[in-house]
């Protein structure tokens, strides 16, 4: 008597064509529902016995246009980059995207940042999605570090603000941060730093097994993306609502006044107490340029103002929290003294130039 174990990429079997429809019918409907995320949550908001204007209106509406816009995006990439892994080998895709094209790797990749309008929880969706498909480390660094602190928005905002003189430099910095800091952690060689189940991963070790010999249809594929979804959103979905909540009530509650005391004072430590006091906070761009405004009105350096923005974007609590289900303590806290020596000298700079 013998026995035959299914493929644990062999589920009951559908047609192919149920499952091009499925996949169409979700990416439309995902699309339609992301498109009306912030009208959902001011109507959520409406409902509730708070003053749309206080400090807890605005954390409940923060929380409530974030936590589904991060959630639904990391269901999507992830989903995606599953799909697309399936067609690549561990092997493959280290050997395509590592060594020699490491440095145009991180030009591309903080290029791409630069043409997604996300914050910086917003971008690690992405970065989960790049790390799990086997793209070297630092490549992907170079995207988490640009999405959010080079983004076109943060650039047409800048530049209604301060002229196309102080942007375009902006521009130019922040992209050199963002290759040359991902860069030099791609060059410590830090792949052991991950979190054991991310390595699990991008060996293949932890991922479903086709039928050894087939080629896998499409729906097959499908199925692989499903599974990543399941892996990786069932590891972080916690995260990810924790780094929010602590990101909304940062938001709801800034102390505006006392940054605007501190930073408008000219004296050496400007620059380090701007990047200092901006880590622990969370918004994008939009959501800082008034305090940017109000920080410069009131006399305070350009490099100490822009050093400010950039920590508050690119190296955020709430964003350390949800890298922590990817990323040891170790590598946050390389990530975190790279990036944050590369805004100090930004800000030194532009003090220096302006």
């Amino acid at each position: 008597m013998t026995s035959h174990t299914p493929s644990a990429a062999a589920p009951a079997h559908r047609p192919d064509w149920l499952w091009h429809l499925g996949v169409a019918a979700f990416v439309l409907a995902w699309w339609l529902l992301y498109q009306r995320l912030l009208a959902i949550a001011e109507w959520l908001t409406a409902l509730l016995p708070v003053d749309r204007h206080s400090h807890a209106g605005e954390a409940i509406a923060f929380f409530l246009y974030d936590v589904p816009k991060v959630m639904m995006l990391l269901t999507l990439i992830v989903f995606v980059m599953g799909v697309v892994r399936s067609y690549f080998s561990p092997e493959k895709t280290r050997a395509l995207l590592s060594g020699r094209r490491e440095g145009l790797g991180n030009v591309m990749s903080a290029g791409l940042g630069v043409l997604t309008p996300f914050c910086s929880c917003s971008a690690v969706p992405l970065f989960i999605g790049f790390v799990s498909a086997g793209v070297p480390l630092g490549v992907t660094f170079s995207f988490l570090i640009a999405a959010p602190m080079v983004n076109e928005v943060a650039l047409v905002l800048l530049f209604g603000l301060v002229g196309w003189q102080v942007a375009a430099t902006y521009l130019a910095f922040g992209l050199a941060l963002a290759i040359i800091a991902g860069f030099v952690i791609g060059k410590l060689q830090l792949e052991g730093w991950l979190q054991d189940w991310v390595r699990e991963i991008q060996s293949g070790a932890a991922a479903p097994v086709l039928p050894e010999g087939e080629t896998p249809s499409l729906p097959d594929r499908y199925r692989l993306g499903i599974e990543a979804v399941r892996e990786i959103f069932g590891r972080v979905w916690m995260w990810i609502l924790l780094g929010i909540a602590l990101g909304a009530l940062i938001h709801g509650y800034v102390p505006e006044a006392l940054m605007v005391r501190i930073m408008g004072a000219e004296a050496w430590w400007s620059v380090p107490a701007a990047v200092v006091m901006g880590i622990p906070m969370y918004t994008n761009a939009a959501g800082v340029i008034p305090i940017v405004e109000a920080l410069i009105g009131k006399g305070a350096a350009l490099g100490t103002v822009l050093a400010f923005m950039m920590s508050v974007i690119a190296l955020s609590l709430p964003e350390m929290i949800i890298l922590r289900q990817v990323l040891t303590l170790r590598l946050i806290a390389v990530f975190i003294a790279v990036v944050g020596s590369g805004i100090l000298a930004v800000g030194v700079l532009f003090n220096l130039l302006f």
